[in-house]
């Protein structure tokens, strides 16, 4: 995923508000009736933004399976408990208050399979009367083909520069991102090509059924894209 571009992750999102995303990311679970506090495992952690800013409310341990970005989790938050681990198969021998998968990484399970595994495994880690918040990737129909994009940053000493060129193949959205980075030595490029499945609505509230959650979605969530709050 992006393990050849991990050092640079957070230069792209410098925009991302990671403290008012988990401030009303409690609101929104407390809101559907679950815990504004205790032990919370954040799915996907990345690098740990979302993770700092959540040890404000809660006691946070970290999973990802990009080892690079985990590199870099663990560096930001050393005293975090941090695991490696895919979502869609995962064991940590305990439960948590609330499960988070943020920034629409459950669009990383690809298929309705890989969907409904990842959920039934984070349902796994709940406590009774715990939460599981879930921000989604696009839908079919609002995922637009054939859309370029374009991301920077500079610093004194480095210009970056992402654009990303999206398509659909059957229910799953390609996007090709291509990087520039300009440093005194010269200028690199990399590649990386993402496949995130798009999921219906209706499919996403089937896997939280399936997995025997109680299901509310508020149509903003954290930045535009929605969250579903299922409770155990």
């Amino acid at each position: 995923m992006f393990s050849e571009t991990a050092e640079l992750y957070d230069r792209f999102y410098w925009w991302k508000d990671y403290d008012a995303e988990a401030a009303r990311l409690r609101e929104l679970i407390v809101a559907a009736g679950g815990p504004g506090g205790g032990t919370l495992l954040d799915v996907a952690c990345g690098t740990g933004k979302h993770a700092e800013a959540l040890a404000a409310h809660y006691a946070v341990e970290g999973m990802d399976l990009d080892p690079v970005l985990l590199e870099c989790a663990r560096r930001r938050l050393p005293d975090l408990p941090l695991h490696h681990g895919d979502m869609r198969d995962f064991g940590l021998g305990r439960a948590y208050h609330v499960v988070t998968c943020l920034f629409s990484s459950i669009g990383y399970t690809r298929t309705r399979e890989g969907l409904h595994a990842a959920v039934a495994s984070m349902a796994r880690h709940l406590a009774p009367g715990g939460a599981l918040a879930v921000e989604p990737w696009f839908a079919p129909g609002q995922f637009i083909p054939n859309h370029v994009h374009l991301l920077t940053h500079e610093e004194p000493d480095l210009k970056l520069v992402r654009m990303t060129h999206g398509r659909i193949e059957g229910a799953v959205s390609i996007l090709d991102f291509e990087y520039l980075v300009g440093q005194a030595d010269g200028i690199t490029r990399a590649h990386e090509r993402h496949e995130l499945g798009l999921f219906t609505h209706d499919e996403m509230l089937a896997a939280f059924e399936a997995a025997g959650l109680r299901t509310t979605f508020d149509p903003q969530g954290l930045m535009g894209r929605g969250l579903y709050i299922a409770l155990r």
